[in-house]
């Protein structure tokens, strides 16, 4: 390979690109298997999507986890135990910096600087190009072993194809960031994830008016159970190995004795069974549609001036609209084919982490999981550091190991049947997930 003049060669080191949850893993396994790390980070703080302060945060005042604490900590680093069930972000955000501190990765962050390029050069190399984003235009290049990304996958929004002009406010639910923005209006949330029914919930609480626009019927799960986290009756049924159908049943029974039948507040039937979608859990919900506050209506068809026209025929007259429709994995440092991106723009990888053609180029944290995501996002951090050194320590097994977790079938990892739509596409039972991942991390033990 030529030199270039003008790109630093970093030989043997690693770029990771996001400092947020998934990239303070990578960039902390890495290190703990002998590599150097660059991470480009272009806000000016790490905790990436639990950051509010960030624009790009989805984050708002009253968000908290919807997975449990001991489902959503990192498993070589715990939460205190004097911490609620369901943490505030502001708990995940000084938790990410305390991580960030104890392990040493921040001292490998570049803070206010964006990737703007990476390119394959040969050799699984790459030349990355980085811009500062506090002003300027100048661009610096350099060169690496390999690509770890975590830039995260909850930040572009998915924005609505609606016909017609809305002349009220219109935003995503990425820029609704506190409960005044609510106060004394008359509120339309459109969308039935777990972003759209926590607005609602706090919609009733201040709006004068709050319809809630869904598309299908969702599964609608409490926080508790039998008081307990929902999420860790859930798990002990996973590590039983029940059959799908079986808890399914089980699940669908959880749910008639605590939520009840939402369908007779005017909510959808769900077109789909238990586990074929990401699991809404929201307790409060229930309460308010009880008490009026909410008013369930079918999908939004079209915009008319002042007013909004829903799938039923009837019309509505909200003067805020939120669009929580959910965001798309956007990877726009990178040409599409080098994460096999289909013309949807999902991106093909092996356990939703390794590119397909390109063994130095590595994904971290692209998953909808039913539990917290930090626990996957470091056993996939630390899957991807043991495959980079079983690459430089042993070719030869590398190949090998490569060839043998091509066959694997999609199945063995990602969730057989989901509702098929971009929210579902990185949908996995984390319990599975991790029995896929470890495999993987068996298969590159020190022989």
């Amino acid at each position: 390979m030529p030199d270039t003049p003008d790109i630093a060669d970093r030989r043997e080191a690693v770029c990771v690109v996001g400092a947020g949850a998934s990239g303070l893993a990578a960039v902390k396994n890495l290190r703990e298997h002998g590599f150097e790390v660059d991470c480009y980070e272009r806000e000016t703080a790490v905790g990436g999507a639990w950051n509010w302060r960030h624009d790009r945060s989805p984050v708002s005042a009253g968000t908290h986890l919807i997975s449990s604490r001991p489902l959503s900590e990192f498993p070589d680093f715990p939460m205190p135990d004097t911490w609620p069930d369901y943490p505030h972000h502001s708990q995940m955000l000084s938790y990410l910096e305390r991580y960030a501190r104890h392990f040493g990765a921040e001292d490998d962050v570049w803070f206010g600087t964006e990737v703007v390029r990476a390119v394959p050069v040969g050799d699984g190399r790459w030349d990355v190009t980085t811009r500062s984003t506090g002003g300027g235009s100048e661009e610096r290049t350099q060169r690496y072993a390999a690509l770890v990304v975590a830039n995260g996958h909850n930040w572009s929004p998915a924005e609505p194809e609606i016909p017609g002009e809305f002349r009220g406010q219109m935003i995503h639910s990425v820029r609704y960031k506190d409960p005044a923005q609510l106060r004394g209006r008359r509120v339309l949330v459109i969308g039935g994830g777990n972003t759209g029914c926590d607005i609602a919930v706090e919609a009733a609480q201040q709006a004068s008016a709050v319809w809630h626009s869904t598309r299908r019927g969702y599964w609608y799960a409490p926080k508790y159970v039998l008081g307990r986290p929902a999420d860790q009756v859930a798990e002990r049924l996973l590590r039983w190995r029940l059959p799908l159908r079986v808890r399914q049943a089980l699940y669908g029974r959880v749910l008639a004795l605590t939520t009840g039948d939402l369908t007779r507040y005017g909510l959808p039937r769900p077109d789909h069974r238990p586990y074929e979608s990401h699991p809404v859990v929201n307790s409060q919900l229930p309460y308010y549609l009880g008490h009026g506050r909410i008013t369930p209506v079918p999908d939004v068809t079209a915009f008319d001036g002042k007013q909004v026209e829903l799938a039923d025929g009837t019309r509505i007259e909200p003067d805020l609209v939120i669009t929580a429709t959910g965001f798309r994995p956007s990877f726009g440092f990178l040409a599409p084919e080098l994460l096999d991106t289909g013309a949807d723009g999902r991106p093909d990888l092996h356990l939703h982490a390794f590119a397909r053609k390109h063994p130095t180029l590595a994904v971290i944290g692209l998953l909808q999981p039913d539990a917290g995501l930090l626990p996957l996002a470091h056993w996939q951090s630390v899957a991807v550091a043991r495959w980079l050194r079983l690459r430089l320590d042993d070719p030869v097994r590398a190949a090998n190991v490569q060839q043998k977790e091509s066959s694997r079938p999609l199945a063995s990892w990602s969730r057989r049947r989901v509702v098929p739509s971009p929210r579902h596409w990185f949908e996995v039972d984390h319990i599975d997930y991790l029995r896929a991942v470890d495999g993987l991390l068996r298969e590159m033990e020190p022989a």
